[in-house]
C-alpha cells in the first residue's frame, strides 16, 4: 500500500481553548498537514466522522465532554477506531496515564507544549496509522482470497459428491454416507457393473486431508472408472491393485499413498473376488441357522497403495448367501476419540453392527449411535460407509 503523502493527512484538534488550537494548527500546517479545528468534545466528534483523519489531537480536560469521553466515542466507531488518539494534559502521574491508555488513547502530548516533542509524537502516531491502515488492506485481501478459495473448495468439493454414485436397488443394493472431515477429503468409493453379470465396488482413502488427499483420490476414481489401466483384468482385484501400485508410487504423488478395498460380484454364481491394500476389511453379515449373526472379514494381507514398490496382491473369494450385508467402510467410522481420549475401535463397531443387525438400522441410525455412543459430535477423519444388501430372488 502506498504510504499517504502529508498533503493528504488530516489532523483533527480538539480543544477549548482558541490558543491552543491556532498554536497546533500554525505548528501542523508547516509540517504539510491538513488540520480540522474543534472547539468541543461533541464538535470534534461530528468532525471525526465528517472528515476521518489520521489522528487526533484533544484535550483530557474541557467542559461539557471531556477527553477521555471523546476517545472513548471516537475508538468506539468502526470506521475510527484505527485513528491515532493523543491526549493533550498537564497530568503526568502514572495513574492518569493508566486512565487514559485504559480508554484508548494511543499517546500522550504534555502541557505545556513542545513543538519539537509535538512533531515527534505526530510523525510517530502518523506512522502508526499507516501501518495500521496498510495491514488492514492486507486483512482485507487476505480475506477476500479466502473467501474466492472457499468458493473454489466448496465447487471440488461439490464436484466429488458430482461423481459418486448413485445408489442401486434390485438383487443387490446399495446406499452409502459420505462425510468428509473439512470440504474435501481423502475417501472415495465407485461401484459399476462390468457387464450384466458383475459387479465392481470399491473404496479408497488417500493418507491426509483436504485437497492434498482429494486430487490422488479423484485421479485413482477417475482411472478405475475409465478402465485405462494397462495390462489389467478388470475382473481380478489383484491385478488392479498391482497395476495401481505401479503408477502411484509415493514418491511420484507428493508422499501420498492410499489403502483400498476392491472386489467383484458376480450375480450367477453368487461368488465375491476380493483383494485389499492396507484397508479395513469389509463385513460380511449373514444369518446362521440359529438366527444369529455370523461376521467375516473379508481382508487380504496387503500394505497401502503406493508404500512399496515390491508390494503384491492377491485375490481371496467367498460365497455370498441371499439376505446378507457387506459394510465397506473407511477408517473414520470406527476410530473415533471419546470422551476419555481413547479411540471408540474397529472391535466396538463390529459389536454394533452384531447388536443391531436385526433392527433393519439405516445408515443415518448407525452413524448416530456411533456418535451417540462415542459421546462425538461429528466424525473427526473422512468417513464413508457402504452397505450392500443381498436380496433373495423372489423378494
Amino acid at each position: 500500500m502506498p504510504q499517504i503523502s502529508d498533503s493528504q493527512i488530516k489532523i483533527l484538534v480538539i480543544d477549548d481553548d482558541r490558543i491552543i488550537q491556532i498554536v497546533l494548527k500554525q505548528a501542523l500546517e508547516k509540517q504539510g498537514y491538513e488540520v480540522i479545528l474543534a472547539s468541543s468534545g461533541r464538535q470534534g466528534i461530528e468532525q471525526a466522522h465528517k472528515h476521518h483523519p489520521a489522528l487526533i489531537i484533544c484535550d483530557w480536560q474541557m467542559d461539557e465532554m471531556d477527553g477521555l469521553t471523546v476517545c472513548r466515542a471516537i475508538k468506539s466507531e468502526v470506521s475510527l477506531s484505527t485513528t491515532f488518539f493523543i491526549l493533550l494534559t498537564a497530568r503526568k502521574t502514572v495513574e492518569d496515564k493508566v486512565e487514559g491508555l485504559d480508554n484508548g488513547a494511543d499517546d500522550f502530548l504534555s502541557k505545556p507544549i513542545e513543538i519539537s516533542e509535538l512533531k515527534a509524537r505526530v510523525r510517530a502516531g502518523i506512522r502508526l496509522y499507516q501501518n495500521n491502515q496498510e495491514l488492514q488492506k492486507l486483512a482485507g485481501d487476505l480475506q477476500i482470497q479466502k473467501q474466492l478459495l472457499e468458493t473454489e473448495l466448496n465447487e471440488a468439493a461439490e464436484y466429488v459428491k458430482s461423481i459418486l454414485p448413485e445408489p442401486i436397488s434390485g438383487l443387490v443394493t446399495i446406499n452409502y454416507r459420505f462425510l468428509p472431515s473439512s470440504q474435501l477429503g481423502g475417501d472415495c468409493f465407485d461401484y459399476y457393473w462390468l457387464d450384466n453379470k458383475n459387479l465392481v465396488i470399491y473404496l479408497l482413502d488417500v493418507s491426509g486431508h483436504g485437497l492434498a488427499a482429494a486430487l490422488p483420490s479423484i485421479s485413482v476414481h477417475n482411472l478405475l472408472r475409465s478402465q485405462t489401466l494397462l495390462q489389467a483384468n478388470y475382473y481380478q482385484p489383484s491385478e488392479i491393485l498391482n497395476a495401481l501400485n505401479d503408477v502411484f508410487q509415493m514418491e511420484k504423488h507428493n508422499t501420498r499413498y492410499f489403502t483400498i478395498w476392491y472386489g467383484v460380484f458376480n450375480i450367477e454364481s453368487y461368488q465375491l473376488t476380493y483383494s485389499t491394500a492396507g484397508h479395513p476389511p469389509a463385513l460380511l453379515l449373514s444369518q446362521s441357522s440359529d438366527s444369529s449373526t455370523n461376521i467375516k472379514q473379508l481382508i487380504t494381507p496387503s500394505m497401502p497403495i503406493g508404500a512399496f514398490a515390491e508390494g503384491k496382491y492377491e485375490n481371496a473369494v467367498c460365497t455370498i448367501q441371499p439376505s446378507s450385508k457387506i459394510y465397506v467402510f473407511s477408517d473414520g467410522v470406527y476410530e473415533v476419540e471419546m470422551s476419555d481420549g481413547k479411540l471408540w475401535g474397529f472391535n466396538n463397531f463390529i459389536n454394533l453392527l452384531t447388536r443391531y443387525n436385526h433392527k433393519f438400522m439405516n445408515l443415518d441410525e448407525i452413524l448416530a449411535d456411533i456418535k451417540t455412543v462415542t459421546a462425538s459430535q461429528s466424525f473427526t477423519d473422512d468417513c464413508s460407509l457402504l452397505e450392500i444388501k443381498f436380496e433373495p430372488e423372489n423378494t
